[in-house]
């Protein structure tokens, strides 16, 4: 049997009191699995965003229940078993493209020498090894969100979640992007579950998920590539 990753029952995270209340996730109930590939789709404001902080350990319900049953415990989360691409900027200002792309690495205990190769490795992968020695300051939308998606690689984890990953990229750009991350899930044996509001992205993926104003619901989709 396939190694359960994400386990959570009646999974709620709400802001708010009384009747100014919103419930961002409400009464979610899925398993994510070893190699699963999942698009989470929904339009802005759904709910995708609070539901992969919750998967990653970022969050904490506010009621329901969430464990990692194959991964460890909240704390044993990062670094290592799970690598998060952010929708939003999220790379270290001092640090260049390849020590951000490293770190995870270093910081799991990497020798700092292999983890700065295996960076480059990833930077080539997701076509940024150009800017390998830029600051993030001097780089466009679209290779900083191809870099923290090499982050969220790095280090092999087992779960990798990626928010909105080809927001910034051109149509040609962003289905090569996907097709590496895709890729490189499938070669490292990680599960992969990405948020996007786009249509032809989840086509690419085995699995989806709809979010709607909180609301988590779950079909099984042939993969169409």
């Amino acid at each position: 049997m396939p190694d359960t990753l994400v386990r959570a029952v009646s999974l709620e995270r709400a802001y708010g009191v009384g009747s100014a209340q919103v419930k961002a996730v409400d009464d979610a109930t899925f398993s994510v699995e070893a190699r699963d590939t999942i698009a989470l789709l929904g339009p802005s404001g759904s709910g995708k965003s609070t539901l992969l902080h919750l998967i990653a350990g970022l969050d904490a319900p506010t009621s329901g229940s969430i464990e990692w049953p194959a991964l460890g415990s909240r704390q044993d989360l990062r670094p290592g078993s799970v690598g998060v691409a952010f929708q939003g900027p999220s790379l270290l200002p001092p640090l260049t493209v390849a020590e951000n792309v490293a770190l995870p690495m270093i910081l799991a205990g990497a020798d700092e020498e292999e983890a700065t190769a295996a960076a480059r490795d990833l930077l080539h992968v997701f076509e940024v090894d150009t800017v390998a020695n830029r600051l993030p300051e001097e780089l466009s939308g679209g290779q900083s969100e191809r870099v923290g998606i090499a982050r969220a690689f790095s280090g092999s984890p087992r779960l990798v979640l990626a928010d909105e990953p080809t927001g910034q990229q051109d149509v040609a750009t962003g289905g090569r992007l996907l097709e590496a991350m895709v890729t490189e899930a499938v070669l490292g044996g990680a599960a992969l579950v990405v948020a996007t509001h786009d249509g032809a992205v989840a086509e690419r993926l085995t699995s989806r998920w709809e979010m709607r104003d909180g609301t988590l619901r779950t079909e099984e989709l042939t993969c169409s590539s």
